[in-house]
């Protein structure tokens, strides 16, 4: 029965031409992606990389980045940078639309607007993958061994040129995915990254015991539960719209719903709170000092001022990247322009100071949401020394991902449905009208 259901969805996702086209589209520009992954950055030994990633020397910021680029870091690829230069750069112009009046107008003059703004993102993130690919070079250069060959400025400079083109292609890979496929590219590319290492993550299985397999393997289906259930959980605020002149006829009252959701910045705050709590190490090595190292040596994965410091980062991104993307003065205005009313609040600026108190509310909850799923499978990870990929954080990005693009799928599925019917009964009409 499950397999002749399972047949007919994919009967009908295949049926839809647009659909078809664009699935097949993701996953070849995904496919061309992991193909790349496996061309070695010029100058290495990618043996001796991988040698040192297997000794389990590779910790700290090194595995993370290696974990969200799909082992781009081990295996020394063009592609080592991956997407994280095009997001940090995407986080920091949206910083600066709030902050500098001038972006924020330019924001909302519309599609142009936002092309310019897309335009100095791109060009921001070719900067940071320039200061990004020269501190990889020249941390593998201090790793020492045979994982540099010929060492020096040429074997760096040559460096920073593939790893920033190998960045640049990623974001047009993205971007082409975005527009001519499903779902969001970069979040995409991010999620293919890391479910490519599942398979080997898979195999450190065999060596726990059973008892402790089958608590890893029940906490993780919990935290995907939870994670489903949260994601697509809404707080819906009542929208009451008055009587209105619609040429010659008064349209009636209508009663809708703003849908709010808990965790309104996605996974964006566990990616960004990892990163920076890898800032030390990463300094750390290069520039070689006490300090730094005494802070990563403060900061150790699964100790109480992590997790205190990493649960503060993730309810911190929460609230800065739901002010970001969602502004309650311009819904509270754009109700008010359509008629529309919160039942007992006025409009205006009561509306907006109603909305900004439930947000913030929810976005306390979003943010103890993603602390929580981020936190608690890092004990059973300390637990049984198993990989990055049974963690939150791994769990939360692939969740939200999957939830997101199947959500893109289905709404082309309904819109099949509502353009059927609608043919169906046209033809209907039709035939009672000839007869």
């Amino acid at each position: 029965m499950a397999t002749h259901e399972s047949k007919s969805i994919l009967a009908r996702v295949f049926g839809i031409p647009e659909l078809k086209k664009r699935i097949l589209f993701t996953l070849t520009m995904l496919a061309v992606y992991r193909i790349g992954v496996f061309v070695t950055l010029p100058g290495v030994d990618r043996a001796a990389m991988a040698e040192f990633f297997t000794g389990g020397e590779a910790a700290g910021f090194l595995g993370l980045f290696n974990t969200f680029s799909g082992n781009a870091i081990k295996q020394l690829s063009v592609f080592a940078l991956g997407i994280m230069p095009y997001i940090s750069a995407s986080i920091i112009f949206q910083l600066l639309t709030v902050v500098i009046p001038a972006l924020d107008k330019l924001n909302k003059e519309g599609e142009a607007g936002r092309k310019k703004i897309n335009q100095w993102t791109r060009y921001s993130t070719i900067g940071l993958a320039i200061f990004q690919g020269y501190f990889i070079a020249t941390y593998l250069e201090s790793l020492g061994g045979s994982i540099v060959q010929t060492p020096g400025m040429g074997f760096r400079m040559m460096s920073v040129l593939t790893l920033t083109t190998g960045t640049a292609f990623i974001m047009w890979l993205g971007e082409q995915i975005t527009e001519r496929g499903i779902g969001n590219g970069m979040s995409l590319i991010i999620f293919a990254g890391i479910v490519s290492g599942l398979p080997d993550a898979l195999t450190e299985l065999g060596n726990i015991e059973q008892s402790g397999l089958i608590l890893l393997i029940a906490l993780v289906l919990m935290v995907i539960m939870f994670i489903v259930f949260i994601e697509r959980a809404q707080y819906r605020i009542p929208i009451q719209y008055a009587k209105r002149m619609v040429g010659n006829s008064v349209s009636q009252a209508q009663t809708s719903h703003l849908p709010l959701r808990i965790n309104m910045a996605g996974v964006i705050p566990p990616i960004f709170a990892s990163s920076l709590l890898m800032f030390p190490s990463t300094l750390g090595s290069w520039v070689g000092t006490g300090f730094f190292n005494a802070i990563n040596d403060a900061l150790v994965p699964g100790g109480w001022l992590y997790i205190l410091v990493f649960s503060a980062l993730n309810i911190f991104f929460c609230y800065f990247y739901t002010a970001v993307m969602f502004s309650p003065v311009d819904v509270a205005e754009n109700l008010r322009r359509q008629g529309g009313n919160v039942p007992g609040i006025r409009p205006g600026k009561m509306t907006a100071e109603y909305i900004d108190r439930v947000l913030t509310r929810l976005t306390f909850a979003g943010g103890l949401y993603v602390a929580a799923v981020c936190i608690i499978p890092m004990f059973v990870q300390e637990q049984f020394k198993v990989s990055f990929y049974f963690g939150g954080t791994s769990l939360l990005i692939v969740v939200s991902v999957a939830l997101d693009t199947i959500l893109q799928i289905e709404s082309y599925l309904y819109e099949a449905n509502y353009s059927d019917l609608n043919t169906e009964r046209t033809k209907k009409i039709r035939e009672s009208e000839a007869i």
